[in-house]
């Protein structure tokens, strides 16, 4: 099987900083009172950032028992902060909308 902590890692990486871009917009254009726009995005936040940091974990393990652990840990992190930025993405577009 082939190993997805290192893809795990990028992509946790990269979508923890779009998180973080949409709790900064929300907080310059002072709409994050209005929404749960932002619970959702800093949920992800933490979940994409143990999702990172178990990937990582997964890396450096020596032990092929623990690295599959930290592993599996990392894809159902990443799965369920996925699910919360989708929420988010839906949550924008519907006040777009409106």
């Amino acid at each position: 099987m082939e190993k997805k902590s290192s893809h795990i890692l990028n992509a946790s990486s990269n979508l923890l900083g779009f998180s973080m871009l949409i709790i900064t917009s929300l907080k310059i254009t002072k709409t994050s009172h209005n929404t749960y726009l932002d619970e959702f995005a800093g949920v992800a936040c933490v979940l994409f950032a143990c999702s990172c940091f178990f990937s990582f974990m997964s890396i450096r393990s020596r032990k092929e028992k623990m690295e599959n652990r930290y592993e599996q840990i990392a894809d159902y992190l990443f799965l369920t902060a996925l699910f919360c930025i989708v929420l988010s993405v839906i949550m924008i577009t519907t006040m777009i909308l409106d």
